[in-house]
């Protein structure tokens, strides 16, 4: 037993190493950069000039403009047409240099010519490649070792407007866009104080995309912005095209189906959480905010809850509560009680619902199943068909079939109101991360109850939370503050408080700026300032 136990421990290493190889192999191939692209440039314009076509070769848009400084020097200005403003190349850059000036034609005096106020020295290949790439032009000129970058880029982008799936009736109408620079510039003016801090690196081999941490220097904790930083640094891959993709490298459990960061198009929403501790990845190319780390409740959570009275935010959002609830046990409770636990309907409604299925071929079960998949394959279909008719198709679609499936003696008039039901208590979870999530939930739970009746349900349910309680985001309890439990915290969980009671920020980890507001700010103080 000794000798085959050392000899899987033994394979199992040669495995790992293997393994580790291949990895080490993969993230080298994935770090291999073209070696004349690190060299430095040559005091030889026409060598720099060699150098960098090679590497454009093939690339239309790539304009290389060759001119005369003051008639004089040879140089070369580099652009992609369309990232950059050629009407400012021209005016700013192009005229004043082509005119003559008695100075000498150095780095350094070309650069005052320049009446551009973002311009910084190139030094490497690379570097130029970079700023090309930006959509800023790189200015190359003879008998110099490096050249100049000129702000000057150019990109289109879509007005800003507010998020179609993040409407509120009350509140901003404003919402990210693929710009990063106009998303940090949101954020800015949401957060006016030097202490929001904006990090910026970039991520993908080819993409080059550009990220930004954002966080409040003094609410956030250092170890949670470190560690958002060490994720993201681990990332290494070809592109990154959107925010999902940082998503899926850095959640905790990749394989949960619960989302374990939050995902929004509000600026107002991604300030109220960094106001809070937490930290937000913006990428740029995507209107999506990343924010971490989160808890399932906060996923349950509308905008709309923060911009009416907080009695009727409270009331929502207990009716959300018990919706949500219902668009993941809906269906399977029905399933139990009418295949297994007939004596728990009243009997009048019992004769109704045995008189309604009595010309149906089909168990329960599978009726559930049926309708489920269709109303799904609705939905999708829907979401996939111009606006203009794709609600209209999904809505009669649904009538029509489920009309047609009672008259067929398909389905029972019962099964079909509580599809219809749950389709519709689906629809007012506020984040689709955690819609869809039960969605998918919804089925397993079907197939329990249908074998097991009540007690596969409660096997479920059971399953569920056990999966939810073993949960983490960047460290914090998903269920938190439910489980572990902090009383302290309910007050915008359970409930959604008045204003003048939310004084101390929720602990997520690390180091914690406790209070937000002084505590005695209830209105009418002839009752006495009390502190909810």
């Amino acid at each position: 037993m000794y000798v085959i136990h050392a000899a899987v421990e033994k394979k199992t290493f040669l495995n790992r190493l293997l393994r580790s190889d291949r990895q080490q192999s993969a993230n080298a191939g994935l770090q291999d950069k073209d070696p004349k692209t690190q060299t430095g440039f040559s005091e030889h314009l026409d060598e720099n000039l060699q150098l960098l076509q090679s590497i454009y070769a093939n690339c239309s848009d790539v304009i290389f403009h060759d001119f005369f400084i003051g008639d004089q020097t040879k140089a070369v200005l580099i652009y992609i047409e369309g990232l950059t403003h050629v009407e400012e190349v021209d005016q700013h850059v192009l005229a004043p240099l082509q005119q003559e000036f008695p100075l000498e034609h150095t780095l350094s005096n070309i650069r005052k010519k320049i009446a551009v106020s973002s311009i910084k020295p190139v030094k490497t290949v690379a570097d130029a490649i970079e700023e090309i790439s930006g959509g800023n032009p790189v200015l190359l000129m003879d008998r110099e070792g490096q050249g100049l970058s000129v702000g000057l880029s150019k990109w289109d982008k879509r007005s800003i407007e507010e998020p179609t799936a993040e409407s509120v009736l009350r509140g901003p109408r404003e919402g990210f866009i693929e710009s990063l620079r106009t998303n940090t510039t949101l954020l800015r003016r949401k957060v006016r104080s030097p202490n929001l801090k904006i990090k910026a690196m970039n991520i993908g081999t080819y993409s080059v995309t550009p990220i930004a941490i954002a966080y409040i220097e003094g609410i956030a904790a250092p170890a949670l912005v470190e560690e958002m930083m060490s994720r993201l640094r681990r990332i290494e891959i070809d592109g990154m095209l959107a925010s999902v993709y940082i998503e899926e490298f850095i959640e905790d459990n990749p394989y949960s189906p619960f989302p374990q960061l939050l995902s929004t198009e509000r600026p107002d929403v991604a300030s109220a959480y960094l106001l809070e501790g937490h930290v937000a990845v913006l990428v740029d190319g995507t209107p999506s905010v990343l924010v971490a780390p989160v808890t399932f409740l906060s996923m349950l959570q509308s905008p709309e809850d923060y911009y009416e009275r907080y009695v009727v935010g409270t009331a929502i959002r207990w009716l959300r509560y018990l919706f949500f609830s219902i668009s993941l046990l809906g269906p399977s409770i029905y399933v139990a009680v009418i295949t297994f636990h007939q004596e728990m309907i009243p009997p009048s409604l019992l004769l109704t619902m045995v008189k309604s299925r009595e010309q149906v071929p089909f168990p329960a079960i599978a009726e559930a199943l049926l309708m489920e998949s269709m109303f799904e394959a609705l939905r999708e279909a829907g979401a996939r068909l111009p606006k203009q008719i794709g609600t209209a198709v999904s809505i009669v679609g649904a009538l029509v079939i489920g009309q047609a499936a009672i008259a067929a003696g398909i389905v029972s008039a019962p099964m079909v109101m509580v599809v219809a039901i749950t389709g519709i208590a689906s629809f007012m979870a506020p984040r689709f991360t955690v819609g869809i999530a039960v969605r998918l939930l919804r089925f397993p739970m079907m197939f329990l109850a249908g074998f097991l009746g009540v007690l596969g349900v409660i096997l479920g349910v059971i399953v569920i939370l056990n999966h939810l309680l073993t949960l983490r985001s960047f460290g914090v309890p998903y269920l938190s503050p439910l489980a572990p439990f902090k009383g302290r915290d309910l007050k915008d969980v359970l409930w959604r408080a008045p204003r003048w009671m939310m004084n101390t920020r929720q602990h997520l980890t690390g180091e914690w700026n406790e209070y937000r507001q002084p505590p005695g700010q209830r209105p009418n103080p002839a009752k006495g300032d009390e502190e909810g």
